[in-house]
């Protein structure tokens, strides 16, 4: 069984199981965008993941509203928004085993 990722009627996402369907060996899987797809969706709607982002976007929204006024408010941007790109980096991270 595979878990497929559905938008609800009341906009949340809920998990309904589909039935797998057999491929050839060496065939191509006409299946592969959207479990690519529905991964990086589970991978997004972690706790660990949406945590650590709103985190840099809020640590992004507190020195863009204290104002940039020495160096190491320049520093800590930077450091924000590497944490930002790292995050989003993450989410296309392919899982070696």
């Amino acid at each position: 069984m595979e878990l497929a990722i559905h938008y609800g009627r009341l906009g949340w996402f809920s998990m309904q199981s589909e039935p797998q369907q057999k491929e050839s060996v060496g065939a191509v899987s006409t299946h592969e965008p959207r479990r690519l797809m529905q991964r990086l969706v589970r991978k997004a709607l972690s706790v660990t993941w949406l945590g650590q982002t709103v985190a840099s976007l809020c640590w992004i929204a507190s020195v863009l509203s204290y104002g940039i006024s020495a160096t190491g408010d320049w520093l800590q941007l930077f450091a924000a928004s590497a944490w930002l790109s790292a995050n989003i980096a993450a989410l296309t991270a392919t899982e070696e085993n």
